[in-house]
This record gives structure tokens, C-alpha cells and sequence, in this order.
């Protein structure tokens, strides 16, 4: 698994200045199971990227015989049940029907007990594939890990995102707040200052949205594939002209963390689509 060098969360992105705290506004009531009482409330009451995108994105999503992220979800059945390993074991050996996964895709990237860490939901794949499979694990961004996520992702659909931020997961979400708010990259700017404060405006004829995650793994038209959301997070990365993180890596997971808590409250959506 990318970034097991240490259980430590440590700095990647060369740090410019600090932002100021995160405006303040109306949100939905705190649900009592996301682990601690808020140490801020998130600037607004969240919004899917969903009601920000076009209407002909919109259509493709809603519309069950034109999504092509069905083609992973489709994928992602087979291989629920494809044996693997030498015990020839698969997803369904131990969990049985798919339908046992319903609400786990909301609550990740979560701490694994064992490693002491933060993993995120495609990583969580592969340590079960080496512990309980015996099998190697699917490289990251890969179309197979891609298509179990989306699978098990599409049992939750509907679903609440609930991360947990008390306990070891909060030194994570610190850091990935502290990421939120860092300027980077040659054009100096930071999450905040487009998915909190210039929400709504356009950019390259793009209406900005608030950054929300509830739909990755999802199919990204840019790319004509499905996609993690560490990816997306690479291509924010790119755009700011900043060098972007591995996929898997410390950060990026406690940036998602953070990212995921923004968004608490907005339902699941698998497949998603996005611009």
C-alpha cells in the first residue's frame, strides 16, 4: 500500500502562509454519529458538485442506460465473486452478498486498527485481498480496484457521508484541514479560496463547486474513465502548477478525511459523473 513508511502524518506540500479560519455560515444540524462534537463548522450548509455541473451531466448520471461508470459497476460484480489467492477465496467467501457493504463506503477513509493508520476505501480493498485472499494487491487508479470501490461504493447510494474524526483519526483530519487551507504551487493559492469562497463563480466556463467528494469514485468526462478522488486531488494540484502527491499517499488520505467531513450529511451517489 502507497505511503506505509510511517505511522506519522507528515508534511508534503511546502508550506507558503497560513489562511485565516474558514468563514462561518448556516449548516445543517451536527449528527451525533460522526464521533466528537465540530471543532468548526463547515463554511455552509453542504452541496453536491451534482447541482453544480451542467444539465447534459446531470442527464448522463441520472440516466441508468448512458452512465458509463455502470460499465465499472458491472465489472465490480464480477469480480466480487472471482476467486483469487491460494485458497481461491473471494469478496463474496467472506462477506456473501454485495448488499452486506450498504453505509461502509460513507464512513471511509477511516483508521485501519491494524496498521495504525488512515486508509481510504481502495486501499481497504487491497489489504483484504493480502490478509484474507492471500492475493497481491490491485495497483492504485487501476481499472479492477477502481471497479470494486465503485461496487462496493454503489451499495451505499443514498447513504449519509458519517466519517469519524475523535480518536486516532484526529490528528489526520488536522492535518488534512491544515492541507485544505495551505497555498501551493506557482499560482499561491489554496482549496479554500475557490471551494469556500468563490463557490458559485465561473472558472474556464466551469461553475465552481464546494469540492464535495460524496460521488468518487467517479466517471470524469475529461478523462472518459472512472476515477479516484486522489486523482482529482492530483489534477487540483496540477491546475495550482503545484507538484502533485502519490495516489494513496499520507496526505491525500487526511486531505480526503477533512474533505469527507465538509461534506457530512450529502448522500452517497455511485456512479456519479463529473466534468
Amino acid at each position: 500500500m502507497a505511503g506505509n513508511g510511517t505511522n506519522a502524518v507528515r508534511p508534503r506540500l511546502k508550506r507558503l502562509r497560513w489562511l485565516g479560519p474558514a468563514m462561518m455560515g448556516a449548516v445543517v444540524g451536527w449528527p451525533g454519529w460522526v464521533g466528537s462534537e465540530p471543532p468548526e463548522l463547515p463554511p455552509f450548509s453542504p452541496r453536491s458538485g451534482y447541482e453544480f455541473a451542467r444539465p447534459e451531466t446531470r442527464a448522463i448520471q441520472d440516466d441508468e442506460f448512458a452512465n458509463p461508470g455502470l460499465f465499472w459497476i458491472e465489472r465490480g460484480a464480477e469480480l466480487w465473486r472471482s476467486p483469487a489467492g491460494p485458497g481461491e477465496r473471494s469478496c463474496h467467501s467472506c462477506h456473501g452478498a454485495a448488499t452486506a457493504m450498504a453505509g461502509t463506503a460513507a464512513t471511509y477513509p477511516k483508521i485501519d486498527e491494524v496498521v495504525a493508520r488512515l486508509v481510504n476505501l481502495e486501499q481497504r480493498i487491497n489489504l483484504c485481498r493480502t490478509r484474507h485472499v492471500g492475493a497481491e494487491p490491485y495497483p492504485l487508479e487501476s481499472d479492477p480496484l477502481l471497479s470494486l470501490s465503485a461496487y462496493v461504493t454503489r451499495q451505499s447510494a443514498g447513504e449519509p457521508l458519517r466519517v469519524r474524526i475523535d480518536g486516532r483519526a484526529r490528528e489526520w483530519f488536522e492535518r488534512g484541514r491544515e492541507l485544505y487551507r495551505e497555498r501551493v504551487g506557482q499560482m499561491n493559492v489554496a482549496c479554500t479560496q475557490c471551494h469556500d469562497q468563490r463557490v458559485g463563480h465561473l472558472l474556464r466556463a466551469e461553475r465552481i463547486s464546494q469540492g464535495q467528494i460524496n460521488g468518487f469514485p467517479a466517471y470524469l468526462l475529461r478523462w472518459g474513465t472512472v476515477s479516484s478522488v486522489h486523482r482529482r486531488f492530483q489534477f487540483c494540484n496540477e491546475q495550482a502548477r503545484a507538484e502533485p502527491l502519490p495516489i494513496g499517499s499520507d496526505d491525500y488520505n487526511a486531505l480526503q478525511l477533512y474533505v469527507a467531513w465538509r461534506g457530512t450529511g450529502l448522500v452517497v451517489e455511485a456512479p456519479a459523473v463529473r466534468r
